[in-house]
């Protein structure tokens, strides 16, 4: 397709990005502790880190994993924190040894735990000593080396550092008891790795960076290979893309989304790292009126999140009364952004929330909207500088503007595959080369892309991907359940949520006691929020359960 989009770019945004002018993310964030060495980098919970300190810290990370633990260029280390400091130290100390980051959503129930470490070859595991208790369980299940633990009140003072302990554990009941053999201190690791002998690695653009794990329509989890490369490439997409609203060295910005979600760890972690800027790290999202408290201590320019985040925040009395006065820039994705709530956030901050557009398999970002337009407009916005998109037919033929069909993408930012998965890997691409997003969508004269439906049956709740088939495994595994489908239905606060249709065996089988039986083995957001159950579910002809069809029968009710 000819880019009819860049008539529509804002003036100043160029056609086209240089994906090799930087070395890797390793020598940009070099780069940038010595540009800013004074800055703030990094806050959470009270304490701040510089620039200068995130150099010392990462430096003193990798210098452990070498010496310590002798781990090689190429080796996974799985990350499995929220939005707390230790995130980005271990994320680019491991960069800086030359490993790949698996990032591990620390939620994750034993079983979903056990196939991610299993499928990346993860042998070294750091994870908050609140989730320690899970990782403990799958210890007999999985080759697991080096587990490193780290607390809340690591870089706090004493006695806060106690105190923050005593409450978690005792009083909030935070940190489930757990025991692992011969741990590993983060702590203790940092001072450790601050007397040992770093050894430079050559970090090529080339060198996978992250397996970013993502959902499949079989339901199985599938680690999209991101390279330096990749990432470096939507960095500077992005840069190019808000250039003009940022000043190197002065954003702040407010990163409430989990910096293990593909989106936050490119726009809010990756690239305010390349804008020498400041990050304010949400740890609990979740409490709405401690994050506004948070909030009201920073002058902030950016922020970024889901619509439910942006509802949630709206919603609270005390979120109309922080001072947007330095707001330039919010940024939705992850899921669809409401009219309603773009609306509302505009009148209350004065600033126009911007819908994006992205994948895992693309670093993610695909396409934004202009950061000059001056109300919502319902689209997904345009597609990034070299980029280039598609409107597929199902025989993989391009259609005209206005017309609806796949989405296909290419682009530097485009994955490199699924780890250890050819025929997985084979089907996400066209013969031509084009990455198949699954997305039903179009495109109009003007460039602008606008997402109509979904190929696939995925279902997101809050930003986050839920496939049926995995859903749907646990519920058959349940005894009394004869059958089982899944499929998302429409909520007011996350957008979507999981509704089970169960045929069962055994009459006395309640909604509570399936609630119960998935809570057991999924994570929360995957949990069915309405359980439904039938005489029979919709076929076809070779006995596939149309979900489809289960989804009309919602909307007719």
């Amino acid at each position: 397709m000819e880019k009819i989009w860049l008539k529509s770019y804002p003036q100043g945004i160029p056609a086209e990005i240089d994906p090799d002018a930087n070395p890797s993310i390793v020598g940009m964030l070099e780069e940038s502790c010595q540009q800013f060495h004074d800055r703030p980098a990094f806050y959470n919970l009270g304490v701040t880190i510089t620039y200068g300190q995130l150099d010392q810290y990462t430096r003193a990370f990798a210098a452990y994993l070498q010496q310590a633990l002798q781990l090689q260029q190429g080796d996974r280390i799985a990350i499995m924190l929220p939005n707390v400091l230790q995130y980005p130290i271990a994320m680019f100390g491991a960069l800086r040894a030359g490993l790949i980051v698996v990032n591990v959503n620390p939620l994750y129930t034993p079983d979903e735990l056990v196939f991610q470490l299993q499928d990346s070859g993860a042998e070294t595991i750091l994870v908050l000593e609140n989730f320690a208790h899970t990782v403990e369980k799958v210890l007999q299940r999985v080759t697991m080396k080096n587990v490193i633990v780290c607390r809340i009140g690591d870089f706090s003072l004493l006695p806060k550092s106690w105190l923050i302990q005593f409450v978690l554990k005792y009083v909030q009941k935070k940190i489930p008891a757990w025991h692992i053999p011969q741990v590993i201190s983060f702590k203790k690791m940092l001072k450790q790795g601050a007397r040992a002998q770093f050894q430079t690695v050559t970090v090529a653009l080339k060198d996978i960076a992250f397996l970013q794990y993502t959902g499949g329509t079989t339901g199985l989890a599938k680690g999209a290979i991101l390279t330096h490369r990749n990432i470096m490439a939507n960095i500077a997409q992005a840069k190019a893309w808000i250039g003009s609203k940022m000043v190197m060295g002065e954003e702040i910005i407010i990163t409430a989304l989990p910096l293990y979600h593909i989106f936050s760890l490119l726009v809010d972690c990756l690239l305010f790292v390349k804008l020498g800027g400041f990050d304010v790290l949400i740890t609990n999202p979740r409490d709405i009126p401690g994050m506004i408290k948070e909030m009201a201590k920073f002058k902030f320019t950016t922020i970024t999140g889901v619509n439910t985040l942006f509802w949630g925040l709206l919603k609270n009395s005390q979120f109309s009364k922080l001072d947007f006065s330095a707001l330039k820039l919010a940024l939705g994705g992850g899921m669809a952004v409401q009219e309603v709530v773009a609306e509302k956030w505009q009148q209350v901050t004065g600033v126009t929330l911007l819908e994006s557009y992205g994948l895992t398999e693309a670093s993610p970002g695909v396409a934004v909207n202009p950061v000059n337009l001056t109300a919502y407009n319902g689209s997904i916005g345009l597609p990034f500088p070299s980029t280039d998109v598609a409107i597929l037919d199902e025989d993989g033929h391009e259609l005209a503007v206005n017309q609806e069909g796949e989405l296909a993408i290419k682009g530097p930012q485009v994955m490199q595959g699924y780890w250890n998965q050819p025929k997985e890997t084979q089907k996400a691409f066209t013969k031509e080369g084009w990455l198949l997003t699954g997305d039903i969508a179009s495109i109009d004269e003007q460039g602008f892309l606008r997402i109509l439906d979904r190929k696939k049956d995925m279902i997101i709740v809050s930003g986050f991907n839920v496939y049926p088939n995995e859903v749907e495994d646990v519920l058959v595994k349940l005894p009394g359940v004869r059958e089982a489908a899944v499929t998302g239905v429409a909520d007011e606060h996350s957008g979507e949520v999981v509704k089970a249709y169960i045929i069962r065996d055994n009459p006395h089988l309640t909604a509570k006691e399936v609630v119960r039986h998935c809570r057991e083995h999924l994570t929360s957001y995957k949990v069915p929020k309405k359980v439904e159950f039938c005489h029979d579910l919709p076929k076809s002809n070779v006995g596939k359960i149309l979900r489809r069809a289960l989804r009309d029968r919602v909307v007719e009710k």
